[in-house]
């Protein structure tokens, strides 16, 4: 009792030093190895020592055949690049869940609590956002609000130019807000208008349609009255610019009103206070507009269907018509005008078929000679683009066969056009190329005993 044997060494008292104790023929480095006396010997209390976690089935077999190749007893790197346990108690999951060592890409849900409590800081960062208070960058944008009404009514006019080109009243609206225009607001309305007066209906179609968006949003009943009022006495000045300015501006009142926009007591508050003659036919105009029989329905269509919304006889009904005129008149001008106004680019070749038709269907030399000069006049304008203008002389070529029932000289009238236009080079020479030859003609007949024809042949 009292006595352990290490290593051969003599009987180990209880009161000799720890320092002394020999441990596989060497003095211990620590006093970990004996913690105390128990019945008056000493516990040892090595680390327990256990047994590495034998390779895979698929290692064994790979160093297996390395070594029956090379003869050379290749590295275990497989082995010691494993993420997986070697204490030999894993289940042979990766260490830290996943989360740890380079190029990982860390623990289940750690980028969610990652993002929940620092959020990204970076603003290259997709996920940064400028709204967090958690972000250490703030972008401070400066607005001067101290703008004069000129430097507010040109920024609000090219705005409202780009939406001329886009269409898109919620884009607009985005643009607007962004100006801080909620005490001038009403500017909005004025410079709309006055830029709507100086384009063609359908951009006064598309602003009467932003201004009823804008509604609720941007512009209130108190903006609409204070804009329309203040157009009202500016009228003098509009005239100069726009001689129509009363009557179009009387339109956006009446639409106003039908879309729900302004209440109808507004015209009813002008009576009797309104001095000026232009004024005066402003208000008239909406008044009748919203008196008609049905009216706040078909001020829907005040500024007219636009484009190629029309249906297709409406549109070669009214180019005749456009013809007709010119040939009355003899106005190259006035037949441009009505020609652009019918906003219809895309449908110029219908002119120019209706044209040629109607020279060969009048067969007189003035229908002729004016057509070729108003084609003429509208080809070097670029009005009528050069493909435009090829497919209405096609279009003519292929239905000379029904042309030529009506009127017999059918070809001989459209050969003499066609040369007409190539000299005034509203037609090149693919277009000539293309003139369909006239029946055979006969000089002498089949049936009459080989007569000779003296008369001519058109």
């Amino acid at each position: 009792m009292g006595e352990v044997a290490v290593n051969g060494r003599g009987p180990v008292m209880a009161g000799d030093p720890i320092e002394e104790v020999m441990l596989n023929g060497t003095v211990s480095e620590s006093k970990e190895n004996v913690e105390g006396f128990i019945n008056g010997a000493v516990e040892l209390t090595e680390r327990v020592k256990r047994r590495a976690k034998r390779p895979s089935k698929f290692m064994t077999k790979e160093l297996s055949r390395a070594n029956s190749d090379t003869q050379v007893i290749a590295p275990l790197r497989a082995l010691k690049n494993s993420r997986k346990s070697r204490n030999g108690f894993g289940r042979g999951l990766p260490k830290k869940g996943g989360a740890g060592g380079k190029g990982t890409w860390g623990a289940l849900g750690s980028e969610l609590a990652e993002e929940e409590v620092d959020g990204a800081i970076d603003s290259n960062d997709p996920n940064y956002d400028e709204a967090n208070p958690e972000n250490r960058e703030f972008k401070i944008k400066v607005i001067d609000l101290d703008r004069s009404n000129e430097e507010l009514q040109k920024q609000i006019s090219s705005l409202v130019a780009e939406y001329f080109d886009h269409g898109d009243t919620q884009e607009t609206y985005l643009s607007l807000e962004e100006l801080q225009v909620s005490t001038r607001a009403h500017l909005v309305l004025v410079t709309a208008v006055e830029l709507a007066m100086d384009h063609k209906p359908s951009h006064r179609e598309m602003t009467s349609v932003l201004l009823a968006d804008l509604y609720g949003h941007l512009l209130f009943e108190p903006h609409y009255t204070k804009g329309y009022d203040t157009l009202i006495k500016n009228l003098n000045e509009l005239v100069l610019d726009t001689p129509d300015a009363p009557t179009i501006l009387g339109n956006f009142i009446a639409r106003s009103i039908a879309d729900d926009c302004i209440p109808p007591k507004f015209l009813q508050s002008y009576k009797g206070k309104v001095d000026c003659e232009h004024a005066v036919v402003t208000l008239a105009r909406s008044d009748s507009l919203l008196s008609m029989r049905h009216g706040l329905v078909r001020l829907d269509n005040v500024w007219g269907v636009g484009g190629g919304t029309r249906p297709v006889k409406y549109l070669v009904k009214q180019m005749v018509l456009l013809l007709e005129e010119y040939l009355s008149s003899s106005d190259i001008n006035e037949a441009t005008r009505c020609l652009q106004e019918l906003e219809v680019p895309h449908f110029h070749h219908e002119l120019v078929y209706e044209a040629v038709v109607m020279a060969i269907e009048k067969m007189d030399t003035r229908t002729s000679k004016m057509m070729v000069e108003l084609l003429g006049s509208l080809h070097r304008a670029i009005i009528i683009t050069p493909t435009q203008m090829r497919a209405g002389f096609v279009r003519v070529y292929e239905d000379m066969p029904q042309i030529c029932v009506d009127v017999p000289p059918a070809y001989t009238i459209l050969e003499k056009f066609v040369m007409q236009c190539q000299s005034q080079k509203v037609v090149g020479d693919d277009v000539v190329k293309k003139l369909p030859v006239r029946g055979r003609k006969r000089f002498v007949s089949e049936g009459d005993g080989g007569r000779v024809k003296d008369d001519a042949y058109f």
